[in-house]
């Protein structure tokens, strides 16, 4: 977990990508030092000492000024400052104001300089490996140093730098759900604050509170964010309740680039056929199961929930401290997303959704005609898995949740778990992980004659109602930004395993870094990852707490199943034809 807990470290590549640069820069810093010392005749390149200095200013996400440019030059300080005017002319330094009175600059590599320095880093590296040897690189890692393969086909370049830094008094103030992926971007924050040109404040919560917020902050006079984050099935009731301002009004919604993103991230961040929000987030709940004790078993992956409970039982061993399959089943939310995915398993969503081709149809879910569908032939039978599924699972498992059904699997406790894509680092990032480079992906079992799904989950970030006009326009400068390929692609470098976009998941290291992310890609091509077994209607928030409450008693043995649907239907009943 340490790449999820960086701070102050320049993120613009990947770790290992930045660390080769700086290696190179301080190579080329020496061997001039060496030179010119030795050869004393010899004068130094006041180009390249301001380009070393402005490389590692910018890598390490250090202000560079003209003064700090020039007095790295090592020449007299009319040349130098001849030299910086030559840069700045020929485009290969960028200024930005750092005062209101735009008297004092902060200086930057643009792009092109960027670009420029990788291929000319990688070259560097080649003559350096011909003429005098070099170390031994994996396989097929030859195109991988100075964000070689990061740069390739430019198809995702570096975070870019705003032409002009927002002007937004106080900064960028985003709220969050305090999750691995946001946490990366908060750990980024310096980096994300040298591209947009101002301060970022953020604020993360758990996610009940997370709503609780949102909520909140639109109940006052003026937004205390200029971009929030929202769990999926939200977006409906955030857009009912006027919480959030519909996008296609305030920005053009062709620049945020909408086929590249995964299309039931896109469509989930729509109600009435508007978008309020931009995926930030993309990440399916996935069964995690570890290959190499299926290997040992012969046991195949799971494709059915027969199969899935046979597996649970050949592999669940209480007497060894190791245990089938964790899940959500913690009182409330937790275990109500559980029901509502489980329900989608065995075909049934929780409203009555129109059946079409690969799924339900919820282009018109904003008109209101639907009612709860708790109490069926297919809600009783995903409840009596339920009740088998408990027999192969943790002790402790009616207390856990999203983070608590992860642990055990990432320590050894647990053959399978079902689990969020954004979940993986607690597994893939810690090499001490019984887990790590073991697990396998596999969309939902379901039962025959059911098309498996990846229920869509994750998050959007739109912008408040209540914002003031004022700052609406930094603020879709900064959301564009934040969601960004660019932007994206530095979350997965540094530790995330949610994506929104194909483009994204297509990239080379991107790849390299998880076989998450591919197969996803697979998923979704093969239309598995859809949202319809979370509806974001107003209520729905409502009903998963709901059928987290009644089913925990039906877990506990309060109840019997049969009694959790009829009093879960009767509730989601009341709520929505109130009397």
């Amino acid at each position: 977990m340490n790449a999820l807990r960086g701070h102050n470290e320049s993120h613009l590549v990947s770790p290992r990508a930045k660390s080769e640069m700086l290696r190179i820069v301080s190579f080329l810093e020496e061997l001039g030092g060496e030179v010119e010392s030795t050869l004393e005749v010899l004068t130094g390149n006041p180009h390249l000492r301001m380009t070393l200095h402005l490389i590692r200013g910018h890598l390490e996400a250090r202000v560079v000024t003209p003064t700090s440019l020039i007095g790295a030059s090592q020449v007299p300080y009319a040349t130098a400052n001849r030299r910086l005017r030559e840069m700045i002319e020929a485009g290969l330094i960028e200024q930005r104001p750092r005062t209101k009175s735009g008297k004092s600059f902060s200086l930057h590599p643009s792009e092109e300089l960027l670009w420029q320095w990788a291929q000319m880093s990688t070259r560097v590296e080649r003559l350096a490996e011909r003429y005098f040897g070099g170390r031994k690189r994996a396989a097929g890692s030859r195109d991988y140093y100075f964000g070689g393969s990061y740069m390739s086909a430019r198809s995702i370049p570096p975070l870019k730098l705003v032409p002009e830094p927002l002007k937004v008094p106080g900064g960028i103030r985003v709220l969050v759900h305090g999750d691995p992926t946001f946490m990366v971007m908060e750990n980024l924050k310096r980096q994300f604050e040298q591209a947009i040109g101002t301060q970022i404040h953020q604020r993360a919560f758990s996610i009940d509170r997370l709503r609780e917020e949102g909520k909140r902050n639109a109940d006052r006079k003026v937004s205390r964010y200029d971009i929030i984050a929202l769990d999926l099935p939200w977006v409906g009731e955030y857009a009912e309740k006027g919480i959030l301002m519909p996008l296609d009004e305030i920005m053009d919604i062709a620049r945020l680039d909408p086929a590249d993103f995964h299309t039931a991230g896109w469509k989930a961040a729509h109600w009435g056929g508007r978008p309020y929000g931009v995926p930030a987030q993309t990440t399916p709940e996935l069964l995690f199961y570890r290959r190499d004790l299926f290997a040992q078993v012969g046991l195949e992956p799971p494709s059915t929930t027969e199969q899935l409970l046979h597996a649970a039982s050949v592999l669940h061993a209480p007497q060894r401290g190791r245990y089938g399959v964790a899940w959500n089943a913690a009182r409330g939310t937790a275990l109500g997303h559980t029901v509502l995915l489980t329900m989608a398993d065995f075909g049934q969503p929780v409203l009555n959704l129109p059946e079409i081709a690969g799924g339900f149809e919820t282009d018109h879910l904003s008109q209101k005609d639907y009612r709860p569908t708790i109490d069926t032939e297919r809600g009783e039978r995903a409840a009596r898995f339920l009740m088998e599924l408990l027999k192969h699972s943790p002790p402790d498992i009616l207390s856990m949740s999203w983070y608590e059904r992860i642990r055990p699997y990432a320590a050894g406790n647990v053959a399978m778990a079902y689990g969020y894509t954004l979940l993986a680092p607690y597994f893939e990032l810690d090499d001490s992980s019984p887990a790590f480079g073991q697990t396998g992906y596999l969309p939902h079992p379901a039962v025959p004659g059911v098309a498996p799904v990846a229920p869509v989950g994750g998050y959007v970030m739109g912008i408040p109602a209540n914002l003031p006009a004022e700052r609406v326009p930094a603020a879709v400068e900064a959301l564009l930004i934040f969601t960004s390929p660019e932007a994206q692609k530095l979350y997965v470098q540094n530790g995330s395993r949610t994506n929104p976009r194909y483009s994204v998941g297509s990239d080379p290291e991107v790849r390299r870094a998880s076989p998450i992310f591919e197969a996803v890609d697979t998923m979704s091509w093969r239309d598995e990852l859809q949202f319809w077994p979370r509806p974001p209607v107003p209520e729905i928030s409502d009903i998963i707490r709901i059928c987290g409450e009644e089913f925990h008693d039906m877990l506990r043995g309060i109840i019997a199943p049969r009694e959790a649907l009829v009093r879960a239907q009767a509730r989601a009943d009341a709520l929505m034809r109130p009397t």
